[in-house]
């Protein structure tokens, strides 16, 4: 009997381990303060330690205390975040910065909305403090196979931070819808920067589960896993932007 059990222990000590292969694990960053609530990132890794996907999350309360109706402020640190990614899941994003924009900002009547502005870095915090030459952020723009189709950059690009490109084809833009949501691209010295979902307050508290595509350039300049969808999920009293579908690209 004594010989049984301790067989019957190692088989569950076994499958235990192997579950635990098997398993998902996230990488989280440590929480920072945003308003009345907290803020961090997120990175999934599958049982391969390959990246599934990264996301920036927030606490009900975020949605619940941020300011609403005052002049945007891009210079306080109440209102825009540095958050650091996980440097151990193989992703090629280095933080993402968060700004709330209480007031929205330009094209007036289009984005002049609350909401968020989520910049996925693909470069570090230090070079982005250094994007201030306005020859490699307005006139040496990435070539055209960098860029998703359909992507126009109609305004100067802004310190410490890029060049923004729009997708023309965003229903806001042609008028057909109010915003609620878009993603935008930024480069600074001919190169893509940053993957933008940019949101509103109201879209983020009214949706439970929403997913969208990615437009996708034809090329990357740095191999790496990239994401083909951007998702809002809500549980737990959390609210993740999420950028979901990681696929390996090469650079090219």
């Amino acid at each position: 009997m004594k010989k049984i059990l301790i067989v019957l222990a190692a088989t569950t000590t076994l499958f235990a381990c192997e579950k635990d292969k098997n398993k998902e694990k996230e990488l989280k960053s440590e929480k920072v303060t945003l308003h009345g609530g907290k803020v961090w990132s997120s990175v999934k890794v599958n049982k391969d330690s390959n990246p599934t996907s990264i996301s920036i999350v927030l606490d009900d309360a975020v949605l619940n205390t941020v300011p609403v109706g005052q002049p945007s402020d891009h210079s306080s640190h109440a209102n825009n975040l540095m958050i650091p990614v996980s440097q151990k899941a193989g992703t090629p994003f280095k933080f993402i910065m968060v700004n709330w924009n209480s007031s929205g900002h330009e094209p007036e009547n289009i984005y002049t909305k609350p909401h968020f502005d989520f910049h996925f870095y693909l470069t570090n915090q230090t070079e982005v403090m250094a994007y201030t030459d306005p020859v490699k952020m307005d006139q040496n723009l990435p070539d055209a196979a960098y860029v998703p189709a359909n992507h126009i950059s109609p305004a100067p690009g802004v310190p410490m931070m890029g060049r923004h490109w729009l997708d023309v084809t965003s229903p806001e833009l042609g008028g057909q819808v109010p915003f609620t949501q878009t993603f935008i691209y930024g480069s600074y010295d001919s190169k893509v920067v940053f993957y933008e979902p940019m949101i509103t307050l109201d879209f983020l508290k009214t949706n439970n589960n929403y997913e969208r595509p990615i437009p996708q350039p034809a090329k990357v300049k740095t191999s790496g896993y990239y994401p083909t969808k951007t998702r809002i999920v809500k549980h737990n009293g959390v609210t993740e932007v999420v950028l979901d579908g990681l696929t390996y690209r090469t650079a090219s």
